[in-house]
């Protein structure tokens, strides 16, 4: 691809009913471009878990979407209560959402699984008591 393309969403956190808008989103422009089935269909589950994490967890946050060259480049920020434990939360199975998020089907800890089994680069950063970065590096 010869130009750089950027897009913007925000997630609400608790709205359940919009979990997964900037996912479905994402997944037309790829479509559109044509880019291979098999990178929209990583991008996408990388992107969903990301964002139902935010819904799920976060007060409020927002997904960057970079095309670039020759990867994908997706950046979701919350705000939020944070990852004490990252290691910790890397765990299949691992999970601090309420039992609340768990009675509506989500909140079963492999959020954060699938998005490294779907990234070729996963980078998290996060503070507590002010939110997360989560990065995603998918090479197209």
């Amino acid at each position: 691809m010869d130009q750089e393309l950027h897009y913007e969403y925000n997630v609400e956190g608790g709205d359940f009913s919009r979990a997964g808008y900037a996912s479905s989103q994402i997944k037309k422009i790829l479509k559109r471009l044509n880019i291979d089935a098999g990178v929209i269909k990583r991008t996408v589950v990388a992107c969903y878990e990301a964002e139902v994490n935010i819904v799920a967890h976060a007060y409020s946050g927002a997904v960057y979407f970079d095309i670039e060259s020759n990867r994908l480049k997706i950046v979701f920020r919350d705000e939020g209560p944070g990852i004490e434990d990252i290691e910790m939360a890397m765990t299949e199975g691992f999970s601090t959402a309420s039992e609340e998020v768990r009675e509506m089907g989500f909140g079963a800890g492999m959020g954060l699984s699938n998005m490294k089994k779907n990234a070729d680069q996963l980078n998290i950063e996060s503070e507590v008591g002010r939110g997360t970065r989560v990065e995603i590096i998918i090479n197209t």
